[in-house]
């Protein structure tokens, strides 16, 4: 997309010498000067970053970037990688464990949308913190009590 297909929006987008914060936790930075300005992940990091934006983009880059990070060295990542290891069969584990995060993403997927006809985003911010809330005072407890 060049400058004169679409100038209604060129307001919205930051020039190429800013730096573009993501939202998760005003903490990771992309400098968008090492990005080609009208690529599509420039496009997907700064709708992403707009609040305001909802549209196709910007909900997979945020989803894209928060699963991703929060899936980094976690137990799962560390249990295919054994597997992975153990079987020789590196694509078959791939394809396995594949199959199986996109099966547990559809569960959260469909209950999420559920759950969203009938409790309000604000209740189900608050259960789920309480929620996590009580994993983590489970958590530490079993570090105690070790």
């Amino acid at each position: 997309m060049t400058p004169s297909d679409s100038p209604a929006t060129d307001a919205a987008q930051p020039d190429a010498d800013s730096t573009v914060s993501e939202a998760l936790a005003g903490e990771f930075k992309i400098d968008s000067s090492l990005l080609v300005a009208d690529s599509p992940m420039a496009e997907a990091i700064t709708a992403a970053k707009n609040s305001d934006s909802k549209g196709f983009w910007g909900v997979f880059a945020s989803t894209f970037i928060t699963i991703f990070l929060a899936e980094l060295g976690d137990k799962t990542q560390v249990t295919t990688m054994l597997m992975s290891a153990e079987s020789q069969s590196p694509l078959v584990v791939f394809a396995g464990a594949g199959s199986a995060l996109i099966a547990t993403s559809l569960v959260g997927v469909l209950l999420g949308r559920w759950l969203s006809t009938r409790v309000s985003p604000e209740t189900l911010d608050i259960c789920a913190g309480v929620l996590l809330l009580f994993i983590t005072i489970g958590l530490v407890g079993d570090i105690v009590g070790q």
